[in-house]
């Protein structure tokens, strides 16, 4: 390869798992791109591949001294891939490629230049902002696609037009601060989450699309689109203005307020007296709905340590279990039917259980990164 020096340098990550058939043509399209002012670094990361394609990788890397290939000895998904090779670039700015030939790596050039310029930090490549040629596939698809993006601007206050695009290009000081999580395809509504959290600049750019058809290879499934969802509210809800996190809590606190009404009629119904079976309902609840914070809405351990958190947790649910025990007891002596004493107080705790977790036990800490 030449050794002349270059004025900046495009590290493009390819997460890779049974590609054989394409890994080699991707590879060539992304090294053409490369000029006088732009070095390629290309790092593959064959996520335990069961074709032949770590040997392909192994080939290119023997042919080209800008190729590097890292390898999964277990098949972990797209996220670990990406976060394997983000860890490995040391160029000026990253970008992801798939395997596959659904992208054009020419649009890279376009990509990179507003942060090349100064003026970006992160530029999202849009399959709904382009005249460039597209190819007409699945109609479901497209709405889900745009469902899940409407949904992610709900939450970061951003108006991308695509989410899920696998285009994204970082300045690698930004690239570096974000620890991703998420294992298979929710990286995707990860990285946007976090990167909006961080409130860069953010631009986004039209870019052709040759998608697959399934029998052609394509891999994301319907059950990645209920990640998604899970995605974008588990890492946008805790940063989210206060009324849309009442919008999220309400789904938690239904969820528990439900397994609450129904332990509550199944402790009566074994004859122990209103207020026992008020109370044990209460806190076999709360667990739930503690389970349910930290997996959805508030980033576990937000501030304090482990003792200290569930301390406190087990302070507000008993003082709020008091309220509740004693509004139940109130409106059964009302003359209201059991079970309409016990909603009656389960609603009545809602807003008093809701903000006891957001700022008394889950309180968001300052950001050191993400």
């Amino acid at each position: 390869m030449s050794s002349a020096i270059h004025s900046w340098r495009l590290s493009v990550v390819v997460p890779c798992y049974n590609e054989e058939h394409t890994l080699a043509q991707c590879v060539q399209r992304v090294l053409a791109i490369a000029h006088a002012q732009l070095a390629i670094e290309l790092i593959i990361v064959d996520d335990c591949s069961t074709d032949g394609s770590l040997s392909v990788a192994y080939d290119l890397q023997k042919r080209y001294d800008n190729i590097v290939v890292l390898h999964h000895a277990h098949n972990l998904g797209k996220g670990a891939a990406l976060k394997s090779g983000f860890q490995r670039a040391s160029g000026d700015f990253v970008a992801i490629q798939d395997a596959d030939l659904e992208y054009d790596p020419q649009d890279l050039l376009r990509l990179v230049e507003p942060i090349r310029q100064g003026v970006a930090d992160v530029v999202f490549g849009s399959r709904f902002l382009s005249h460039s040629p597209h190819r007409v596939l699945y109609f479901w698809h497209s709405v889900g696609n745009r469902f899940l993006t409407l949904l992610s601007n709900m939450f970061t206050d951003l108006n991308m037009t695509d989410m899920e695009t696998c285009y994204k290009v970082f300045r690698r000081e930004v690239i570096a601060q974000i620890d991703i999580q998420e294992k298979r395809f929710g990286v995707e509504p990860e990285l946007v989450a976090k990167v909006a959290h961080m409130r860069l600049r953010i631009y986004e750019m039209g870019i052709s699309y040759h998608g697959r058809t399934y029998q052609e290879g394509k891999k994301i499934g319907i059950k990645d689109g209920f990640r998604a969802l899970y995605c974008i509210v588990r890492y946008n809800a805790h940063h989210a203005p206060i009324a849309l996190q009442f919008l999220v809590y309400l789904f938690i606190g239904g969820t528990a307020a439900v397994a609450n009404l129904l332990l509550f009629l199944l402790f009566l119904s074994a004859g122990l007296s209103l207020v026992t079976s008020a109370l044990l309902a209460f806190f076999l609840a709360a667990g739930v709905n503690y389970l349910l914070s930290i997996l959805i809405l508030f980033r576990h351990k937000a501030r304090w340590n482990t003792l200290l958190e569930g301390g406190l947790y087990l302070l507000s649910v008993s003082l709020i279990s008091l309220f509740d025990a004693g509004m139940t007891q109130w409106m059964f002596a009302s003359g209201f039917s059991a079970t309409q004493a016990k909603l009656i107080a389960i609603l009545s705790s809602l807003i008093l259980n809701f903000s006891a977790r957001r700022y008394l036990v889950f309180p968001e800490a300052p950001r050191k990164g993400w």
